[in-house]
C-alpha cells in the first residue's frame, strides 16, 4: 500500500482508495493480458529500452524519444500530459492539459493515465473491451508526455517501469488489434468451413450462402448503426439540448494557513448550466460568511476563491451543474497546512504519494510556491474587419527557474484558440503574444491568457471588438459571420451562418450564397433569389470533392461584403467519411472479406421508411428517410415524387439527377402552398413501390423570428463601459444571441455594441465616453432572422459603478449606562453604488474641552446602525465619529458628534426611538417604521406617538398623527399632499409618561414615482395563493425582503418565497386566520422601493373562495344548452365551452337517463371550438321532457340543462315538421322567396317571385282570379327571377294572383291576394309613388288667365289633390277650377286679379301621407303671367274675327271639256270680309263664262257653264276683313277624253318593251 502524507491520512475519501483501487485494478488487468498476449513481450521490451534510456538521460532525451513513438499523432493533439508515471502534481498538471488539448480522434480512447491521476473523476467508457477491439483506429498513440520538458524522479524506479510498461503494451495492443483480427477473422472462417459441411452431413438444410448473407447483412447493420451514432455526435450541439459536461474540472489544492486559494472550472451544456458550490456537500452561503468566499462566473468560467484559508476549510469541494437535461458534478479537495518549522527533507524522497502538494516540481528541485504577475497587460481592444491586431503581455514568473518554461494557452470565450492561417500564438520567454493577420467578426469575444507553472496558475482577461469593415457601396449590409457546415452528405451540404448587426440603414432582404472548390479561385453563387433563412442547403456538388463557402448579405441599396470563408468540407455521407477517418496509418496488415456468389437475378428494392421533413423554409424543404429492408446487395438510388395536397397527382423531382443519400432538399416549391412526398428506390432491377407518403407540409418558415428581448437595464461599471442586463425573449427557438446597441441620448444615432451575438443575458458594453449618457436596446437573432428592437432602456450616466460610501450622519447617545454607551447614526446618503456591509466607530475623550486621540471602538465591523460602546470611564465625556464600508473599501469618517458624558441614566420615561426609514412612498401616503428605544425608562415601552409637519413648516407646527398610543413599530401615513415634503419623529411612551421625540425622518416628498409597481395577489390553476412584486430598478447587489407587519419573514414555515432575477414570489402553503396581517416586500440597495398588501378577513374569505374555485374547476360555458331546428327538420341540441382539451368527454341526459350513440341520436364534439352537439331526426311525442349535458375536462365539471314540455315543445316539433316538409318541397322546383309586390319608378305594378331548383322544361304560369294571365315573354330563368308587370294599375287590376311551377319532379305554386285591405296597401304605395313623381308647380298662361299644373307619371282617382291659396284651403267657382288632364294636375284661374297673387300650395295625399308642392305667383311672376294672358286674350280675339275660309274648296279639280263646274265656299269673319278671286296670280272678273258671287256674307259662289282646256289653272279665293286675310287655293285641270285614249294607247308598246 501506497503511503500517505500526514495530512491526508484524516481525508481518505480524497486520494487513498482511488490511487490504491484504481491502480490495483490496472496493474491486474495488465497482468491477465500480459498473460494471454505473446506480442506483449516484444512490445513491452522494446518500450521499455526506450523508457530506460530516456529516464538516464533525463527530460530532454526522453522528450525526444517519445516524440518519435507518436510522431503522427503530433499534427492532432497540441499538448499530452506525462499521465501515468508522474506524482500528484505532474498528474494534476496532465490532466489540465489532457482536458484541453486531444482532438476528437484522440477521445475516442479511454485515458488510462487517467486512472493514475490523484485528481477524482467520474469513469468514462473504455473502449479497449475485448468486444470493442474491431473499432479502434490503428493509428492511436498513446500520450505520454507534455509539451515541456518534466522529469520526475519522486516515484520508485520499482512503479515507473511498472506504469510505463502497462502504458505500452496498450499502444501496442492497439496497433496491432487489426493483425489479431484478421487471425481470428480466418480462424472463424475455417471453423464456419467445417461447421457447414458437418452440418449439411447430418441434413440441416441451411446453405452456406445464407449464413454468410446474414452474417454480412449482420456486419452491416452493425456499421450502420455505429454510422448513425457518430453522425449525431458530429451535429451542431448550439442547436441541441444537451446536459452538463465539464471542459476544466476543479483541480485539487494544498495549501498554508492565511492563504488564498482559487478552485476554476468550465462547464458546457446548453441550456447554459448552473452552477453552484458544495463544501462537504453543504451549499456555500457567501452572504454567511462575507469576505471568506468569493463566487464569479464570467463568460463561462466559474470561480469559486477561498479568503485566508484556515484549518477549517480542509474539506472536499463539489461543483454541481445542472440544466433541464440532467446534473454533473465535479469534485476537488482543498487541503490547509500549518507550519511547523523546517520542511522534513526525508519527505522529497519517500515517494510521490508523500510529496506536499503546496510544492511544486520542476526539473532542478521544488519551490515552495510560484507567484505569477502580468505586466504591460492587454487592454480592451478595438479592431476593424481586415486589419491586423496583437495582444500580449508580459509574464513574470518567481522564483525564476531556467529551462523551465510555463504553459501558456490562450482562450477565447473560455474555449482554446489554436493557431490557423487566421490567428498565431508566440512564447519569447517572458512575453506571451496572439496576432490576428485578418480580422474578422468571429475573433470578436473574451480573450484570456492562462499561465501555467506547476501548480500554479493566473490569468488575465480582456475583451475585443470587432467592427465592420467600410462597404464598398455606402448603404449595404454588413457581412455574415461564423459560416459552417450543419450537414453534408454526397448530394447537398447545408450551410448556416449568423446574421450581422449592420444592415445599413434598410432592412436586409436575403443572403447569397457562393461555394468554390478547393484548390480552385472560382466561386460561384449557389442561389439566384436571395434567401432569408439563415440555414441553406447547397446542392449540385460533385461527389467526394470539398468546398468552401461565403455568404453575403443583400438589401435595397445592394450587396454587402462577403462573410469569411467556411472550412472546407466533403461532400460526402458521414458513414464515408468515419470509414476515411479510420483508415489505418500503419503498415498494412490485412482485412476481413466476406464474399457470397452474386445472384443470377436482381432483388428489386423496396420501399424506403421513416420518411419525414425534417425541415421545412420558405425556400426549401429537407427530406430524410431510411433505406429500405430488402435492397439486394448491389446500390440503389432514389427518386422523391411530390403533390399538392388533396390530390393524388404524384410528380417526379429529381428524374435527370437521382439522388444517393437518404436525404434530399426539394427546391422552387411555391411558398405558402402546402405538399406532400414519397420516395422510392431503383436499381438494375427495377423500381420499387413508393414510401408511405410524409404528412401535409405547407412551404414556410417553421422557425419564428424570436420575440425582443425585455427589461433593459443598464448598470455602471468603469468609466468607460458599461454593464446591460436584460430578460432573455420568450418562446425563442434555436437562439444564436443577442447584439446589443447604443446611443447617446439625444443624438438619434445607434452605434452596435457588439457584431458577434452573445449568448446569455448579459454584455459590458466598453469604448463609451465619460460623462455622456446612453441608452441601450437590444435585439434576439436566431436562423429565422432579427427581432424586433427592444424598448430602450433607461437613460444612464457613464462613470464608475461602485465607490466608497459618505459619511454617516446625526450620531446620538441613544442609551448611557455608567461605564458604556449606546450610540445610534443614520446610513450614510450615499452608498458608492454597493450595499452597505458595516460601520466602524471611533471614540476619543474630550477633558476640560481639549480632545484626546481617536481610539477604535470595534474591530469588526456592526452591521447595525446602533452599538454599544463598553469599558468607557464613568463620568467622561466623550465625543465619536463613525464611517460606513462596502466592498469598495472604508469611506470617510462622519463629522465629529457632540460631547456625551458617560453617566447612568435615571430618567423615568423611555429614551427616543431610532432607526427611523420610510418606505411605499405614494402621491398621498407612506409606511414609517423605526425601532423601539434603547432605553425603556424605568417601565416597558407601552406605544408610541407619530408626528409630522411639512419640512418647510416651523417648529411649532408638529401635529400628532394617532391620538392613542401605537402598539407596532410602524405606521401608513393617509392623507399627504402630493408633491409637498414632509417630516417625521416617533416618540416612545410607558406608564411614566412620553420620551423624547426621536430623530427626524426625511425630508420625503410625497409622489408617486414613474414605473412604481405594487404587490399583486395571484391564485393559480391548483389553487396555490401568492404575492408577486417586480421591480425594474433593481441596482446590481439588490434583494428582495418580505416582512408580515413589517417583521422580516425568512423562517417562517407558513411562507415559501422565491426570487428570480427582477421577480419575487411569496407562496402560502395554507392560507389562514393565522396570516392576517399586511405583507410587504422591500428592494434593498434602492432608494425606498417597497410595496405592501393587507390581507383582512374579508380579503382571506375571497381568497379562499378563489382557492377553492380553482383547486375545483368548472368549465366555463360560453353559449348554454340550446336547440335549434336544421333544414330537414333535424334537431340539434348544442352548448359552448370557453375551451376544451383533448381529454373533455361529455355524458348527455335525456328525461334522467343517459343516451348514447345510435339511430336517433348522433353526438359530436369539436374540442377546438368547444362547440358541442346531439341531432336527432324527429322529434316524438315521448321526447319531451329534459335535456342535460354533463361535461368533464380533467378535473374541471361542468353542465348545461334545457327543460322542453307543453307548448314549448309542442312548437319546436311543429316547427320541425314544417321544416321536414320543406326539404321535402324543395327537391323539386320551388319558390324560394314567395310572390310579393313592388311600385317601380314609373309607378307600375311588379308582382315577383324567386325561384329555385329549375331545369329546361320546368314552366310558369301565372293565374288571376283563377284565370290564366297569357304572358308575351317567356321566362328563361337566368336570375332565377319571375315577375309579371301590370301598368297603371287601378281598381279594375284588384284580384287574387297565383303564379305555379311545375315539371316532372312536382310542382309548387305562390299566391298572393290585392283585395281588400291588401289592395287598399298597395293602392296607398301606388299613390306614394305618384306622388313622388310630381314634378314642381309650374306657371302657364292661358287665354282664359292663369294655370299653375304639376306633371305625374300617371293620375289615379285614389290620389287626392287640395289646393290652397296662402294658407287658406280655395274654393272652387267658375272662375277658379281644378282638374286633371291626362298626366297634369291643373288650377285654372280665369281672368286673374291683383287679389289672385300669393302663395300656391297642391297636397297629394296617397291615403297616408301628404306631399306638397308649392310656387309663389306674386311679384315678378304675376306681372309676366299677367302680360302673356293680355297678350294671348287678344290674341284670341283678332284670332276668332279675323276672314278665313272655313270650308268647301277642294284642293284640285279634275273636269271633262264641257262640263259644268260649280263650287261653293264658306267664308267667316266679323265684319264681313270682302271676297276676291285670283287665276295663275291674277285677279278674276265674273262674267258670263265664269260666274262669281258673294251671298249672306258668308257663301261664296264659283259656277263655270261649260269648261273649256282653257279653264285649266290654279285659282284661289281671298278673304279680308280689318282683322286679317285668307287665301284658299284649288287647281283645275280640263281634260279631252280621246287624247287621253290616245296617250294610253302610245305608252302601252312601250312599257311591254320595257318589260321585255
Amino acid at each position: 500500500m501506497m503511503s500517505l502524507p500526514f495530512y491526508q491520512k484524516l481525508h481518505e475519501h480524497y486520494d487513498r482508495s482511488y490511487h490504491n483501487k484504481n491502480l490495483r485494478t490496472t496493474m491486474s488487468q495488465y497482468q491477465q493480458e500480459k498473460k494471454s498476449s505473446a506480442i506483449y513481450t516484444h512490445g513491452s521490451t522494446a518500450y521499455s529500452s526506450r523508457s530506460s534510456a530516456a529516464h538516464r538521460q533525463k527530460s530532454e532525451a526522453f522528450s525526444q524519444a517519445s516524440a518519435a513513438s507518436y510522431q503522427q499523432q503530433a499534427s492532432r493533439a497540441s499538448e499530452f500530459a506525462l499521465s501515468s508515471a508522474v506524482s500528484q502534481k505532474a498528474a494534476s498538471a496532465y490532466d489540465y492539459g489532457y482536458s484541453h488539448g486531444l482532438t476528437d480522434s484522440s477521445l475516442m480512447l479511454e485515458d488510462y493515465s487517467s486512472k493514475l491521476s490523484p485528481q477524482t473523476k467520474r469513469a468514462k467508457k473504455s473502449l479497449l473491451s475485448g468486444e470493442k477491439k474491431e473499432n479502434l483506429p490503428s493509428d492511436y498513440m498513446v500520450p505520454i508526455f507534455s509539451g515541456r520538458q518534466v522529469h520526475v524522479s519522486g516515484i520508485t524506479d520499482t512503479e515507473e517501469e511498472r506504469i510505463k510498461e502497462a502504458a505500452a503494451y496498450i499502444a501496442q495492443r492497439n496497433l496491432l488489434a487489426r493483425e489479431e483480427g484478421v487471425t481470428a477473422a480466418k480462424q472463424s472462417t475455417v471453423s464456419e468451413q467445417s461447421t457447414s459441411m458437418l452440418r449439411q452431413e447430418e441434413g440441416f438444410e441451411k446453405s452456406r450462402k445464407v449464413a454468410i448473407r446474414e452474417k454480412a447483412e449482420h456486419l452491416s447493420l452493425k456499421k450502420t448503426l455505429e454510422e448513425t451514432e457518430a453522425y449525431h455526435k458530429k451535429l451542431n450541439e448550439d442547436s441541441l439540448l444537451h446536459a452538463p459536461e465539464f471542459v476544466i474540472k476543479p483541480r485539487s489544492h494544498t495549501v498554508w494557513e492565511k492563504e488564498n486559494v482559487k478552485l476554476h472550472c468550465s462547464v458546457a451544456g446548453w441550456p447554459e448550466p448552473r452552477l453552484t458550490w458544495y463544501k462537504n456537500q453543504v451549499p456555500i452561503d457567501v452572504h454567511a460568511n462575507p469576505g471568506k468566499y468569493i463566487i464569479e462566473s464570467r463568460y463561462g468560467m466559474h470561480t469559486l476563491e477561498i479568503n485566508a484559508c484556515d484549518f477549517e476549510d480542509t474539506a472536499q469541494y463539489r461543483a454541481s451543474a445542472m440544466n433541464v437535461k440532467g446534473e454533473l458534478s465535479a469534485y476537488a479537495s482543498v487541503v490547509v497546512k500549518r507550519y511547523k518549522g523546517e520542511f522534513d527533507e526525508t519527505r522529497f524522497h519517500a515517494g510521490a504519494s508523500t510529496l506536499p502538494l503546496s510544492f511544486a516540481v520542476t526539473p532542478y528541485g521544488y519551490a515552495s510556491k510560484f507567484e505569477i504577475h502580468f505586466d504591460d497587460k492587454f487592454d480592451v481592444s478595438f479592431g476593424r474587419e481586415g486589419e491586423t491586431l496583437s495582444l500580449g503581455c508580459r509574464v513574470v514568473i518567481t522564483p525564476e527557474i531556467k529551462h523551465f518554461q510555463p504553459e501558456v494557452q490562450w482562450y477565447r470565450n473560455g474555449a482554446p484558440v489554436s493557431p490557423s492561417k487566421w490567428v498565431q500564438t508566440h512564447w519569447s520567454g517572458d512575453r506571451a503574444t496572439l496576432t490576428f493577420s485578418h480580422l474578422n467578426k468571429e475573433d470578436e469575444g473574451l480573450y484570456t491568457i492562462h499561465v501555467r507553472m506547476g501548480e500554479y496558475y493566473e490569468q488575465y482577461s480582456a475583451y475585443v471588438f470587432v467592427r465592420d469593415a467600410d462597404a464598398e457601396i455606402e448603404g449595404a449590409p454588413a457581412s455574415p459571420l461564423d459560416v459552417v457546415s450543419l450537414e453534408a452528405n454526397k448530394d447537398y451540404i447545408i450551410i448556416s451562418w449568423k446574421q450581422p448587426a449592420v444592415d445599413g440603414g434598410s432592412p436586409i432582404l436575403g443572403y447569397f450564397i457562393d461555394k468554390c472548390e478547393v484548390g480552385t479561385d472560382s466561386w460561384s453563387q449557389c442561389n439566384d433569389t436571395p434567401v432569408k433563412f439563415a440555414r441553406f442547403p447547397v446542392t449540385g456538388l460533385i461527389e467526394g470533392r470539398s468546398y468552401i463557402f461565403r455568404v453575403r448579405a443583400v438589401n435595397k441599396t445592394g450587396i454587402g461584403l462577403p462573410s469569411r470563408v467556411s472550412e472546407p468540407v466533403a461532400a460526402l455521407d458521414p458513414a464515408e467519411k468515419a470509414r476515411l477517418k479510420s483508415r489505418p496509418s500503419a503498415p498494412w496488415t490485412g482485412q476481413i472479406i466476406v464474399t457470397e456468389e452474386e445472384p443470377t437475378e436482381g432483388i428489386v428494392p423496396g420501399p424506403p421508411t421513416d420518411l419525414s421533413v425534417i425541415e421545412a423554409t420558405q425556400s426549401y424543404v429537407v427530406l430524410s428517410w431510411k433505406p429500405p429492408r430488402q435492397r439486394g446487395h448491389e446500390g440503389i438510388l432514389y427518386f422523391v415524387e411530390k403533390c399538392d395536397a388533396g390530390t393524388e397527382n404524384w410528380q417526379q423531382v429529381n428524374m435527370e439527377l437521382p439522388v444517393k443519400s437518404p436525404r434530399f432538399a426539394l427546391f422552387d416549391l411555391t411558398e405558402g402552398k402546402s405538399y406532400r412526398f414519397r420516395v422510392r428506390c431503383s436499381n438494375s432491377a427495377g423500381i420499387g413501390e413508393p414510401s408511405e407518403a410524409t404528412e401535409v407540409t405547407m412551404v414556410e418558415d417553421k422557425l419564428d423570428i424570436p420575440k425582443p428581448p425585455s427589461n433593459i437595464i443598464p448598470s455602471r461599471n468603469t468609466d468607460t463601459s458599461v454593464v446591460v442586463t436584460w430578460e432573455e425573449s420568450k418562446d425563442a427557438k434555436e437562439l444564436v444571441g443577442y447584439y446589443i446597441e447604443s446611443s447617446i441620448v439625444g443624438s438619434g444615432k445607434w452605434e452596435p455594441c457588439n457584431n458577434n451575438p452573445v449568448k446569455g443575458t448579459r454584455f459590458t458594453c466598453h469604448g463609451l465616453t465619460t460623462g455622456q449618457s446612453y441608452i441601450f436596446r437590444v435585439r434576439a437573432v436566431n436562423a429565422a432572422g432579427l427581432s424586433e428592437y427592444s424598448q430602450d432602456s433607461e437613460a444612464i450616466e457613464v462613470k464608475a459603478a461602485i465607490a466608497a460610501p459618505s459619511p454617516p450622519c446625526d450620531i446620538a447617545c441613544l442609551e448611557s449606562f455608567r461605564d458604556s454607551m449606546v450610540l445610534g447614526w443614520k446610513q450614510p446618503d450615499k452608498t458608492g453604488g454597493a450595499e452597505i456591509t458595516g460601520y466602524y466607530v471611533n471614540y476619543r475623550e474630550v477633558i476640560d474641552g481639549v480632545p484626546g486621540r481617536w481610539r477604535e471602538a470595534n474591530i469588526k465591523a456592526v452591521s447595525d446602525e446602533a452599538y454599544k460602546i463598553s469599558n468607557l470611564k464613568e463620568n467622561m465625556v466623550y465625543q465619536f465619529q463613525v464611517a460606513a464600508m462596502n466592498i469598495a473599501g472604508l469611506g470617510a469618517p462622519s463629522a465629529v458628534s457632540a460631547s456625551f458624558k458617560c453617566e447612568e441614566w435615571t430618567i423615568a420615561v423611555p429614551g427616543p426611538p431610532h432607526s427611523l426609514k420610510y418606505s411605499e412612498v405614494r402621491k398621498t401616503s407612506l409606511v414609517l417604521q423605526w425601532k423601539p428605544p434603547i432605553h425603556s425608562g424605568r417601565t416597558p415601552v407601552t406605544g408610541y406617538f407619530v408626528d409630522m409637519k411639512e419640512a418647510s413648516a416651523k417648529e411649532d407646527q408638529w401635529r400628532g398623527l394617532n391620538e392613542a398610543a401605537l402598539k407596532n413599530t410602524y405606521l401608513k401615513v393617509q392623507g399627504l399632499k402630493e408633491g409637498v415634503s414632509y417630516v417625521f419623529r416617533v416618540r416612545a411612551v410607558n406608564q411614566a409618561g412620553v420620551g423624547k421625540p426621536s430623530d427626524l425622518a426625511g425630508p420625503v416628498v410625497a409622489e408617486t414615482r414613474p414605473g412604481t409597481k405594487e404587490l399583486v395577489v395571484n391564485v393559480d390553476d391548483d389553487g396555490v395563493i401568492s404575492l408577486n412584486f417586480e421591480c425594474d430598478q433593481m441596482a446590481p447587489n439588490s434583494e428582495f425582503t418580505w416582512s408580515k407587519d413589517y417583521v422580516p419573514t425568512e423562517e417562517s414555515p407558513r411562507l415559501e418565497v422565491e426570487s428570480k432575477g427582477n421577480k419575487t414570489k411569496m407562496t402560502f402553503k395554507d392560507l389562514g386566520m393565522e396570516d392576517l396581517g399586511i405583507y410587504s416586500c422591500d428592494v434593498t440597495d434602492t432608494d425606498g422601493i417597497a410595496s405592501s398588501y393587507l390581507i383582512d378577513e374579508e380579503e382571506l374569505k375571497r381568497l379562499l373562495a378563489l382557492s377553492q374555485e380553482h383547486k375545483f374547476p368548472t368549465v366555463p360555458v360560453k353559449s348554454e344548452l340550446a336547440v335549434e331546428i336544421l333544414e330537414k327538420g333535424q334537431v340539434r341540441f348544442w352548448m359552448q365551452a370557453e375551451k376544451l382539451s383533448g381529454n373533455a368527454k361529455v355524458n348527455y341526459i335525456v328525461n334522467d337517463k343517459e343516451v348514447f350513440e345510435g339511430p336517433k341520436y348522433k353526438m359530436h364534439i369539436d374540442r377546438n371550438t368547444g362547440i358541442i352537439e346531439m341531432f336527432m331526426e324527429k322529434l316524438q311525442d315521448e321526447d319531451e321532457g329534459t335535456y342535460t349535458f354533463q361535461v368533464q375536462d380533467g378535473r374541471a365539471t361542468g353542465h348545461s340543462t334545457l327543460v322542453l314540455i307543453g307548448d314549448v315543445y309542442k312548437k319546436l316539433q311543429k316547427e320541425a315538421e314544417f321544416q321536414r316538409q320543406e326539404f321535402i318541397r324543395k327537391q323539386g322546383p320551388h319558390f324560394a322567396e314567395y310572390l310579393s309586390w313592388e311600385v317601380t319608378g314609373e309607378c307600375n305594378v311588379l308582382l315577383k317571385c324567386k325561384v329555385a331548383n329549375i331545369k329546361k322544361e320546368t314552366h310558369i304560369v301565372w293565374y288571376k282570379d283563377e284565370r290564366e294571365i297569357s304572358v308575351d315573354e317567356k321566362h328563361d330563368f337566368k336570375d332565377g327571377i319571375c315577375t309579371l308587370l301590370i301598368t297603371e294599375f287601378s281598381k279594375k287590376d284588384a284580384g287574387i294572383y297565383e303564379v305555379i311551377l311545375k315539371d316532372d319532379r312536382g310542382k309548387d305554386k305562390s299566391r298572393l291576394k290585392l283585395v281588400d285591405e291588401a289592395f287598399k296597401e298597395l293602392m296607398a304605395e301606388v299613390c306614394k309613388t305618384i306622388a313622388l313623381s310630381a314634378t314642381d308647380l309650374k306657371i302657364q298662361s292661358t287665354v282664359e288667365g292663369i294655370r299653375l299644373y304639376s306633371l305625374v307619371t300617371y293620375y289615379v282617382d285614389d290620389l287626392k289633390v287640395n289646393w290652397s291659396h296662402n294658407g287658406t284651403a280655395i274654393k272652387y267657382t267658375d272662375r277658379v277650377k281644378s282638374g286633371v288632364t291626362g298626366e297634369q294636375i291643373w288650377l285654372q284661374i280665369n281672368e286673374p286679379t291683383p287679389n289672385d297673387k300669393g302663395k300656391y300650395v297642391m297636397e297629394l295625399f296617397d291615403g297616408k301621407t301628404g306631399h306638397q308642392k308649392t310656387v309663389d305667383l306674386s311679384g315678378q311672376a304675376y306681372d309676366e303671367a299677367f302680360e302673356e294672358f293680355q297678350r294671348l286674350k287678344q290674341a284670341a280675339i283678332v284670332e276668332k274675327n279675323r276672314a278665313r275660309v272655313v270650308g268647301g274648296l277642294p284642293d284640285v279639280v279634275t273636269i271633262q271639256e264641257g262640263k259644268a263646274l260649280n263650287l261653293t265656299c264658306i267664308v267667316w269673319g266679323d265684319p264681313t270680309p270682302e271676297v276676291s278671286w285670283l287665276k295663275n296670280e291674277k285677279l278674276l272678273a265674273s262674267d258670263e263664262h265664269c260666274n262669281l258671287r258673294f251671298e249672306a256674307g258668308k257663301t261664296a259662289y264659283f259656277t263655270i257653264s261649260g269648261v273649256r282646256t282653257s279653264d285649266s289653272g290654279k285659282y284661289g279665293l281671298v278673304v279680308k276683313n280689318k282683322y286679317g286675310s285668307e287665301t284658299s287655293d284649288f287647281t283645275v285641270s280640263v281634260f279631252i277624253p280621246e287624247e287621253e285614249a290616245r296617250t294610253v294607247a302610245e305608252e302601252r308598246p312601250k312599257g311591254n318593251k320595257k318589260a321585255k
